[in-house]
């Protein structure tokens, strides 16, 4: 094999590889005797046809995988001495268009290669870990959050006018130009004013509305409403409204703790405390996380492969216009093209991301099949129903598993990252923990690793 080198400027690499045809023959030849050991042929005993007709008979039929391996082969023997790491899969095309058999084999390959990665004294980055500690203001809080959760809805006075927040009992039925359609109608539906559940308009025209009246609440369904024929259509839902119900929050008592499973009320607040504990520390780790990727943003600096760089910008681009736009549920809208500001942070990615692979590869970091099948049925639990076909897919889409163990890659190269930095803790308040979490959302940085 021949391997002459046609381009090297900055991470851009080609380069002109020749494989001899002798080379080519040679596996053409390997794969016809590995095939003449189980093939008989009338007049010869089974693995006893001569090479020479098998050749004649099968030659060309293998000589194409033979000659992708080949290629692959060179490839892998040039990877292996030169060190290189392609950023993405390289571009190998044929330049001997009018390759004959017995001739050498010419192919160009061009690719970006991964960068060295620079040493980092990870024992030097200093970094501060936000604490709270639950007290009983936030107990208490959550006590009232779990019992307004609880409201019971009692019927009001005859008469009364149904106000926002009150729960109404009504049948109703839905009709688009005077027929009614599928799934647009029921009987003793309880529906909470102001809760959002209907459709934009349909709520607001039932407040004052009193048990016994009739009533055409006229909207119209959402240009992006899923059922894709009731899109943009207007409607007229004949209601009949029979009860008209206040609410009454739940008592803060050793009732309400049963209903969350607890024996009394003090083992449900030991539960909020220890709920508390683990949210607190989610969202302290969060804000750490953050402080850590802008700590190592500062002290590593090395080149990008351009493309890697084009593609995350890409994705950065139109990643932000949907959290913009977030009416908008598919991909059917104009190409997004990236800014400034996204190739800025699609750098950010990409350096940090190559930097926690480098980490990682080099502490022997992995996911084990255990922690994939824990996500995976995490994950599942967002399909009810459809567990079994989450799980098939999964198992068939490599590309999906990638995205799932991706994150729980990063997540532990930051805990090994964490061990070995120097982490202060501080106390703060569940507010200043609060603005903190605010302020990473304001930020725009998307620090997940993009790459493995």
């Amino acid at each position: 094999m021949q391997v002459t080198e046609t381009l090297n400027e900055g991470l851009k690499r080609g380069y002109s590889i020749t494989v001899p045809a002798t080379d080519l023959e040679a596996k053409v030849d390997a794969k016809l005797e590995e095939a003449r050991k189980d093939f008989q042929m009338k007049g010869f005993r089974k693995g006893k046809t001569p090479p020479a007709l098998m050749k004649k008979m099968f030659g060309k039929s293998v000589l194409g995988e033979a000659m992708q391996e080949a290629i692959d082969d060179a490839m892998k023997s040039h990877f292996d001495s030169s060190g290189d790491r392609p950023a993405m899969q390289p571009e190998v095309k044929m330049t001997n268009d009018d390759w004959q058999e017995g001739q050498d084999i010419e192919v160009s390959m061009s690719y970006e290669a991964l960068p060295e990665i620079p040493e980092v004294d990870l024992a030097s980055i200093q970094l501060e870990r936000l604490v709270v500690e639950p007290d009983d203001a936030a107990v208490t809080e959550a006590l009232e959050n779990l019992a307004s959760s609880a409201t019971n809805y009692e019927a009001r006075d005859k008469g009364a006018a149904a106000e926002d927040g009150d729960q109404i009992v009504m049948d109703f039925k839905g009709s688009i130009d005077g027929e009614e359609f599928e799934g647009g109608s029921a009987e003793d539906f309880p529906l909470v004013l102001g809760s959002g559940n209907f459709i934009p308009g349909f709520e607001e025209q039932l407040v004052g509305a009193k048990a016994g009246d009739e009533k055409n609440v006229e909207v119209s369904f959402p240009e992006n409403y899923g059922a894709a024929h009731l899109a943009g259509k207007a409607a007229v839902f004949a209601c009949t409204v029979k009860e008209v119900k206040a609410p009454v929050p739940a008592e803060v008592n050793d009732d309400l703790a049963k209903k969350y499973g607890a024996d009394d009320l003090e083992a449900l607040k030991g539960q909020i405390r220890e709920r508390l504990v683990a949210e607190y520390a989610q969202a302290g780790r969060a804000v750490l996380k953050r402080r850590l990727m802008d700590a190592l943003d500062e002290v590593v600096n090395f080149d990008l492969p351009p493309t890697l760089v084009d593609v995350e910008a890409k994705q950065v681009a139109h990643q932000l216009w949907h959290d913009e736009n977030p009416d908008v549920q598919g991909h059917d809208h104009p190409e997004i093209e990236p800014t400034d500001e996204h190739k800025t942070l699609a750098s950010r990615r990409v350096r940090l991301g190559l930097l926690l692979a480098e980490l990682g590869s080099k502490s022997n970091i992995e996911v084990s099949e255990q922690e994939m099948q824990q996500a995976m049925f995490a994950q599942a639990r967002q399909y009810p129903g459809q567990e079994r076909e989450f799980f098939e897919f999964m198992q068939k889409n490599p590309q999906a598993q990638q995205q799932l163990r991706a994150p729980i890659f990063e997540d532990k190269v930051v805990d090994y990252v964490v061990e070995l930095a120097t982490v202060t803790d501080r106390s703060v308040t569940k507010d200043e923990l609060q603005k903190e979490i605010e302020a990473l959302d304001d930020d725009g940085k998307p620090v997940e690793a993009a790459a493995d």
